[in-house]
């Protein structure tokens, strides 16, 4: 395998603003249409309620909520970071909705969901990180819909006391934290983030009795090499997760961490099968992957 160097330790390979990369023909994203679609979107504006899938410009809305699956966002819309991929508008409000949890849950019990995706931004202006938000709405949507399989995909807490243990004694039946890029892109990707971190809350989760199916998700396009994201899959395996995503970093506006390349179809299959060969037993890689792309269905394979 050729080798790549890697590039400096606290400088982003790209400038803020530059001119994007025009998108390839192959990758092509679906019309927002369809019945399921439309109740979902009504569904989620009678309640007040926020999903990723929006926030974030989810290439999968469409495929997704026909399905009547959809990743929620709690906590509200704005993080408290300013990783330079994302679209999650900024804020620090020390504020929290009460109610959420009780809305959140009741929307759910409507939509007879069999698997439920609950996310957040990222907290750091709470005490607990938002812990005890994940914790009651699990407990609220057990109640209303006890046939849900829930999957959390949680932020890392900022590292604060008892925050992760408190949402793993919740026990949801997946786990999820995001990756998103390799080590020594995290300065300019995820600056107020930490790569090691991130391994120990993959690292806590699977530890945890009884233990969740685990998960991680990253992008590609960001200025990677492949060695450097065969590197992240032996991270991977060595913490012990069950499931990695991968797919393609899509730059939501000029402002935002510029898209290096766009990896054609058969990188992600390249990529799929060095995850396991690495041993990951479960990789979903393609350009419009996404870490809650066919969510249940990979839980229910690995059973």
């Amino acid at each position: 395998m050729a080798q790549s160097t890697p590039l400096p330790k606290h400088q982003p390979k790209h400038k803020m603003g530059e001119p994007r990369l025009g998108k390839p023909d192959w990758l092509r994203i679906r019309p927002r249409t369809g019945d399921d679609y439309f109740d979902l979107k009504r569904l989620m504006s009678k309640h007040g309620l926020n999903t990723i899938c929006a926030e974030a410009r989810c290439p999968n809305m469409a495929e997704c909520w026909n399905a009547r699956t959809a990743t929620f966002l709690i906590l509200g819309d704005r993080c408290t970071r300013r990783c330079t991929f994302c679209n999650v508008g900024y804020g620090w409000t020390g504020q929290v909705d009460t109610d959420e949890p009780r809305r959140l849950a009741e929307s759910i019990g409507h939509l007879d969901l069999r698997h439920v995706v609950l996310t957040s931004v990222d907290r750091d202006d709470l005490t607990d990180g938002g812990a005890a938000v994940f914790v009651e709405c699990v407990e609220r949507i057990r109640q209303a819909s006890p046939a849900s399989r829930i999957e959390l995909l949680v932020p890392d807490f900022a590292d604060k006391p008892g925050a992760l243990r408190a949402v793993m004694e919740s026990q949801p039946d997946v786990l999820a934290h995001n990756l998103e890029t390799v080590e020594h892109l995290y300065p300019g990707v995820r600056p107020r983030s930490n790569y090691r971190r991130s391994l120990a809350v993959l690292a806590e989760a699977v530890a945890h009795a009884p233990r969740p199916v685990v998960k991680t998700g990253i992008m590609v396009g960001l200025g990677e090499e492949f060695d450097h994201l065969v590197r992240l899959m032996h991270d991977v395996v060595e913490v012990g997760v069950d499931i990695l995503t991968i797919g393609q970093y899509l730059q939501p506006t000029a402002a935002h961490h510029r898209v290096e390349r766009f990896y054609p179809p058969a990188e992600f299959e390249r990529l799929a099968a060095a995850g396991k060969d690495a041993g990951i037993p479960w990789v979903e890689s393609g350009p419009l992957v996404r870490s809650s792309y066919h969510a249940a269905e990979q839980t229910e394979a690995l059973g």
